[in-house]
């Protein structure tokens, strides 16, 4: 999992086998971000305000103890949703922004390395995985 910001560039991120559900890793990548602070000195940011994700991540507990983190999770529901929703439309037009995260991800499918994946390990991918990142904020930066 990555999590990026407006412009695509990775602010942090969480790597572990497929089996899990992305949904018991949302906390601990969002807790992988360190964002410094633009006009002042202090601790950086590690909270963002709001984070776009997917329907996989429609859970009512995530979604719980984000906002008791003081972070609005913005997702469509599922289709299958048994309660009623708990967003509205408002909310939901913020999720037109996805395609910054699908591009990213587009980035990191750039490196043939990550994409066909020779690596048993997963130190190694992870290896390649932060290169892949550091050259898509390099290139960011450099621009």
């Amino acid at each position: 999992m990555v999590v990026v910001d407006g412009q695509g560039v990775p602010l942090g991120d969480q790597l572990h086998s497929a089996s899990p559900a992305e949904v018991r890793l949302a906390e601990t990548t969002l807790a992988a971000i360190r964002v410094g602070r633009r006009h002042r000195a202090g601790r950086p940011r590690q909270k963002p305000v709001r984070v776009i994700t997917d329907k996989a991540y429609d859970s009512d507990p995530l979604r719980d103890r984000l906002r008791g983190r003081g972070i609005e999770l913005i997702r469509p529901h599922k289709s299958n949703r048994v309660r009623p929703a708990t967003q509205d439309g408002r909310a939901l037009r913020r999720y037109r922004k996805r395609w910054i995260v699908e591009r990213t991800i587009g980035w990191l499918g750039n490196f043939r390395r990550l994409v066909v994946r020779y690596d048993r390990s997963l130190k190694i991918y992870g290896a390649f995985f932060h290169i892949a990142c550091f050259m898509i904020v390099l290139r960011r930066v450099v621009q």
